[in-house]
């Protein structure tokens, strides 16, 4: 509530922000009716302390002295105020084992942008600034708003074994920080939204929401926050984005196009201590268990690392206008004015380059290829969920940034799961691939020499594999697209074979007509040249437009007037390839 500083004794909470230079902290959600509260009010420090600290309303205090004007005693006063189950239920001494544990009332959610985002806010001028925030406000909020809507899930009934919709939505507290953790403090745009346990079920009564659901969505919380993020900078501010591998082998982050890339190493410094001190972890561990850690011992490595170089909270405070002038000042000594001041103009050149060679077109089809690929090689067994969260990634490097049409993620999901995956258990589902391959008996035989490449890491296994099925989608699209022509029935020979300005001679026939076609229109010029050559010889030049003699294969009924266009046969689309 404070930033990253600490808050002296016997000062208060909003003399403790403005020395910071943070913003108060203010109340989001659609659940801050049922608790007499409006999105955007400022959260107070005893609202904070009865809600997310007790787990009570947060006019408790009111509420609590007009029962006991009423009459109540203190404790049944006392027990008005409480949303839900009093938070001491979990150590009384008449309830399990198992539910003696300590009591949690909330959940923090970070949102942060990528990292050319904290540069430009921090290094450029103040209305680039806000056009900033203001974007990080709209992407939070429009992620809060997915979470309440479409996640947010509550006990119901059956000793909480069953889930049910929450009734008005969610409780967020949001606080806003500005700068990380690292010992020379760089900026760090992000916020912090602390949700409330408490929520209402269908019939009006208070209860705990599950975490497990925020949890399971938590991946594709996270997509779609950085896809608005991407398309809320773009609209405003013209930018464009980019991948960007921080990791060898890992899936690339999208940065905005044109920030110098030695400036996200000057922001980076916190990631530069972990690295630093992930070596000797990793080492100790190949010591220890004989072997080099796996993906998931080399992630608790990462935390582990992350811990031990973690700095204590500053007791000095900054303003953030103390804070953007020193950070101006390392960066021009680091690199220099010119890098600085021209951060802006080489953004838009950047953006005006990838927009002439981009084109922002999403095709359902293909996407959901890469997405069923992907989630396979990479997971195996997958949920809905993981496939969602895949489909923000590739909507992401596919638009770098222009908005897409809502639902459009759904759409690929549904359409991968439709034609590319089958059941593999409760919830769950896998790969099916019998769609492209399906003379394939292995269903995956095809990627196993990709997908069993153990030297590369899994999200580079599994963009082989996308690749390979994407190309899989063209062939079978161009061969539809070649057989899906009709063939010409009626084939008229002109009465001269010398090419005209404008006309295509037999020689680049091919790209005008599928292999049959261009076959058959063979014969039928080597049949009518022989022709032709027979009536000069008899001299029978009046008749060169008569019927020609019956072609062995394939029989052609009579020709027209030499000038008359071919007439397709009713019913069916006129020819694109052939003569006429």
């Amino acid at each position: 509530m404070v930033g990253d500083g600490r808050r002296p004794a016997g000062t208060s909470l909003r003399a403790a922000q403005e020395k910071a230079g943070v913003p108060p902290g203010v109340w989001k959600g659609r659940g801050l009716a049922a608790v007499g509260l409006s999105a955007g009010d400022v959260v107070i420090e005893r609202q904070a302390e009865l809600l997310l600290g007790e787990g009570r309303h947060p006019d408790a205090d009111r509420i609590e002295r007009e029962r006991l004007a009423a009459g109540d005693t203190p404790a049944k006063a006392r027990r008005a105020t409480v949303l839900g189950r009093p938070i001491e239920h979990n150590q009384s001494p008449e309830t399990d084992q198992a539910k003696k544990r300590t009591a949690w009332l909330g959940m923090d959610l970070v949102f942060r942008a990528p990292s050319t985002v904290h540069i430009a806010w921090a290094l450029m001028d103040d209305e680039t600034r806000r056009v900033l925030e203001l974007c990080q406000d709209i992407a939070r909020d429009k992620t809060l708003a997915w979470l309440e809507e479409a996640v947010a899930e509550i006990r119901w009934k059956s000793a909480g074994t069953r889930r049910a919709r929450v009734r008005d939505g969610l409780i967020v507290a949001v606080f806003r920080h500005y700068e990380s953790r690292a010992v020379d403090s760089r900026p760090l745009l992000h916020d912090h939204a602390v949700v409330s346990i408490r929520a209402r079920r269908p019939d009006g009564t208070w209860g705990n929401q599950t975490a497990a659901a925020l949890m399971t969505h938590i991946v594709a919380a996270d997509t779609l926050y950085t896809l608005h993020f991407m398309e809320e900078v773009s609209a405003r501010l013209g930018w464009a984005w980019e991948p960007r591998e921080v990791t060898p082998g890992r899936r690339p982050v999208m940065e905005i196009a044109g920030i110098d890339q030695r400036l996200i190493g000057w922001q980076s410094t916190r990631r530069q201590q972990i690295e630093d001190a992930l070596p000797v972890l990793v080492a100790e561990y190949e010591a220890r268990q004989g072997h080099p850690p796996g993906e998931r011992a080399a992630y608790a490595l990462a935390c582990q690392a992350a811990d031990q170089t973690r700095s204590p909270k500053r007791t000095q405070l900054r303003s953030l206008s103390e804070l953007r002038a020193a950070w101006r000042d390392s960066a021009t000594q680091a690199y220099g004015a010119d890098v600085i001041a021209g951060l802006a103009e080489r953004a838009q050149a950047a953006a005006a380059a990838i927009w002439a060679r981009v084109r922002p077109v999403v095709d359902v089809a293909l996407a959901a290829v890469n997405v069923a690929a992907v989630v396979s090689v990479m997971r195996g067994g997958f949920k809905h969920h993981h496939l969602l969260a895949e489909a923000r990634r590739q909507l992401s490097y596919v638009l770098r940034g222009r908005s897409h049409r809502p639902g459009l993620d759904e759409e690929i999901v549904q359409a991968a799961i439709d034609g590319y995956t089958r059941p593999a258990g409760r919830r769950m589902m896998t790969a099916d691939l019998r769609a492209l391959y399906p003379h394939d008996i292995g269903d995956q035989a095809v990627l196993r020499a990709l997908t069993r490449k153990r030297s590369a890491s899994p999200y580079e296994r599994a963009r082989l594999a996308a690749a390979a099925l994407t190309a899989r989608v063209h062939a079978l699209r161009r061969a539809d697209r070649l057989n899906s022509r009709p063939r010409p029935r009626n084939v008229t020979v002109p009465a001269t074979l010398s090419p005209r300005p404008g006309r295509r001679t037999g020689r680049d026939l091919g790209p005008m007509t599928d292999v049959a076609a261009a076959e058959q229109t063979s014969r039928t010029l080597e049949a009518a040249a022989a022709e032709m050559a027979a009536r000069l010889q008899a001299g029978i030049r009046e008749r060169a437009a008569a019927r020609p003699a019956p072609q062995s294969a394939p029989a052609t009924p009579p020709p027209p007037h030499p000038q008359q266009p071919v007439r397709p046969t009713q019913g069916r689309t006129p020819p694109t390839g052939g003569i006429a």
